[in-house]
């Protein structure tokens, strides 16, 4: 039995590490992630998980794990921006509300998928311009959700939090420790 990690985001091997859990490969899936038409952002980001999840090459008795963070500013998706000018425009539109991350996680072994998803909400302060043009000029927007990450810079921009920090951050710990266990992981350092 391999675990791999369907995933290339550094933050996610630190989280998993945090638990005792380090991959075996790291396989990160190449996948169309642009939301259909009308797709809202939970129903979107568990599709995700779950094809990212399906398109790793696996053993038959291998676990993947694969999982997607997403950003909703309501009904409107906040995906990883593709540029500094949307990055500034993801941060103007959160500036000074509420918005939700959602976190799918999908882990399959064989032809048996378990997945969970985890909804917290965070407000971000009213941002000034200053903020906005330094935050995005340090490129730690880069490859987040919602063009922040707030286990850096953007963790002074995030007074309130309600729900699972480690989830906000991309993967939740507590639901991801229990999906593999389920599907037959040893997690915390238990034996197989």
């Amino acid at each position: 039995m391999k675990f791999i990690l369907g995933s290339g985001s550094p933050r996610r091997r630190d989280l998993l590490a945090q638990i005792g859990v380090v991959p075996d490969d790291i396989l990160p899936p190449d996948i169309d992630e642009d939301p259909a038409r009308g797709e809202l952002p939970r129903p979107y980001c568990q599709r995700l998980a779950r094809e990212k999840a399906a398109a790793v090459a696996a053993g038959p008795d291998d676990i993947v794990l694969c999982a997607d963070t997403t950003v909703a500013l309501g009904r409107r998706i906040l995906g990883k921006p593709a540029d500094a000018i949307e990055a500034e425009s993801f941060l103007r539109a959160l500036s000074g509300r509420r918005h939700r991350v959602i976190t799918a996680v999908a882990v399959r072994r064989g032809d048996r998928l378990w997945q969970r998803d985890v909804v917290s909400a965070v407000k971000m302060k009213r941002l000034s311009d200053q903020e906005i043009v330094a935050y995005v000029a340090s490129g730690d927007w880069q490859g987040k959700a919602g063009g922040y990450g707030i286990q850096g810079m953007a963790g002074a921009f995030i007074p309130w939090i309600e729900g699972s920090f480690t989830g906000i951050v991309g993967l939740p710990l507590a639901e991801t420790a229990g999906l593999l266990q389920a599907a037959g992981y040893p997690v915390y350092g238990e034996s197989a």
